[in-house]
């Protein structure tokens, strides 16, 4: 099977998204779909998925002309889209969610429940995916929210199947998992839309490649062809930098110590410090304990035992609220399920933190607040266009760089941030770092927490390595390389030799 996308154009108003694009997806190979967010990718995408019409251009399916008025046209013609969006239902088991839309039925009209099961196991056993069918969807972690997707995009049989970022939240692990099927699905003739801003797993798993910039196809090709580099610049328009970032700095005093920190199973015996101005990496694997770590110093959880001092002095935090108001600030992960509120406008968004400290009497004090989100969208960069438009109006990375401000806004002396540039594209990523080290030249202290190697490696000033909820281990400067956290992080030390070889005697 191959789609033909011809001469696509489409505006929005006066906002032209796409200009004139084409494309040629092929059966058996995984095509990277590539821009920064607002290039036009998804709109593209849209239209192939029956979402949008185009205002002017053709899609053909293997040379015949086709017309997309609703999802459920693309979806007959053989293409899947799993959106970034996940469409399932918490409220239902797995079993059900496999076949939303098309439940199979009993010659007596019930709904086949004995199929659905039968399916959708068989399905989980062709892909090794450990997961019981009758589990509650609302019982997974996002990771296996993101393969309930795939898989019921695959139950369909579909000839071409568009994933648009489909491994944002998942472990290094699972990313592998979801790899190990679009190989088999590759090897059965499919072919695999792949959109993401990860570039070395596009170089990992993608035969060709597309980058969109402003609404206009800028490059194509063969990924064996290109670099990261090359891709990043094709991306943004400019060489964007791979070096090490973090800063000399002179630190402050001590700012924030632990002390044997526990929490039931999550994590147990912490112990770290960290100074005024100082940007420390987390990091590890998922379940390694490092976000309910902080989640307790931010007093959204318990602890079971062990001490938490705050410029010295023995401190007890029972809530949120009480952390803000001591001056700790935590940006969690997942921004759509955790950051941010769909049904806010961005100033909205940006303010909702900061109501009790600027309200008197129950009166907020909008005056405050404006003023407040006009100079931190000014710093941060955000572009936007009215500050009363709807959150989801804006790119990821806009979208997470007013979450950022939400939290400056509260004037923190530590700020945590849970995965800060998870689903931005590479110019957002490249802002929000500069962010963090201008942050921690203003004498905050910065707690990156993070799954990507590269990511610390850039910008902190040391990391912390966990392994099952402790410690394993500390890197800093050149010791953090990528097989040294590595082999922290899945419960190995460096040996002596290895040691010698990478730092000297």
């Amino acid at each position: 099977m191959f789609v033909e996308m011809n001469h696509i154009k489409k505006s929005f108003g006066s906002n032209d998204v796409l200009k004139d694009v084409s494309l040629t997806i092929n059966g058996g190979e995984v095509y990277a779909l590539l821009g920064e967010n607002g290039a036009g990718k998804s709109t593209l995408m849209n239209i192939l998925g029956g979402v949008h019409q185009p205002d002017e251009g053709t899609i053909s399916v293997n040379g015949e002309l086709e017309k997309f008025n609703k999802p459920v046209d693309s979806q007959e013609a053989g293409i899947a889209f799993i959106h970034q969006e996940l469409n399932l239902i918490n409220d239902l088991p797995i079993y059900e969610n496999m076949f939303l839309g098309r439940e199979p039925r009993t010659k007596t009209g019930s709904l086949d429940l004995e199929k659905m099961i039968r399916d959708t196991e068989e399905i989980f056993q062709k892909m090794n995916i450990k997961l019981d069918s009758k589990k509650m969807v609302g019982d997974l972690d996002s990771s296996y929210k993101q393969i309930i997707e795939i898989c019921r995009a695959m139950i369909t049989n579909a000839s071409i199947i568009i994933m648009d970022e489909p491994t944002t939240s998942l472990t290094d692990q699972e990313i592998e998992r979801v790899f190990e099927m679009m190989v088999t699905l590759k090897n059965h003739n499919v072919g695999l839309i792949f959109i993401s801003h990860k570039l070395n797993e596009v170089m990992q798993i993608c035969d060709r490649y597309a980058v969109l910039r402003d609404g206009n196809l800028v490059s194509e090709g063969l990924v064996k062809d290109v670099t990261t580099d090359d891709l990043a610049r094709f991306m943004v328009g400019y060489d964007v930098r791979t070096e090490p970032l973090s800063r000399k700095r002179d630190l402050g005093e001590e700012i924030l110590r632990v002390e044997g920190l526990t929490y039931k199973h999550a994590f147990k015996n912490i112990d770290f410090s960290i100074r005024v101005g100082e940007v420390v990496g987390f990091t590890g694997l998922l379940g390694d304990g490092r976000s309910e770590l902080f989640q307790s110093i931010f007093g959204a959880n318990d602890i079971s035992s062990g001490k938490i001092y705050l410029n010295g002095k023995d401190i007890k935090i029972k809530s949120t609220l009480q952390a803000i108001n001591k001056g700790i600030a935590y940006l969690p992960r997942n921004r759509k399920e955790n950051a941010i509120i769909r049904d806010m406008d961005i100033f909205e968004n940006s303010s909702i933190a900061t109501w009790p400290k600027f309200s008197k009497r129950g009166v907020i004090n909008t005056y405050i607040h404006k003023d407040k989100f006009k100079h931190l969208s000014e710093k941060l960069k955000i572009k936007m266009g009215k500050r009363t438009d709807n959150i989801t109006s804006l790119s990821g990375g806009n979208q997470q760089k007013v979450v950022l401000s939400k939290w400056i806004a509260t004037d923190p002396k530590i700020l945590i941030l849970d995965n800060p540039t998870q689903g931005v594209d590479v110019g957002s990523k490249e802002d929000i770092y500069d962010i963090i080290l201008d942050l921690a030249d203003e004498n905050i202290a910065i707690v990156v927490l993070s799954s990507e190697a590269s990511e610390i490696i850039r910008v902190c000033d040391r990391t912390l390595v966990m392994y099952q909820g402790v410690i394993q281990g500390e890197l800093k400067g050149n010791e953090m390389t990528d097989h040294n956290i590595m082999r922290l992080a899945t419960g190995g030390e460096l040996t002596n030799k290895e040691w010698e070889a990478n730092y000297g005697k």
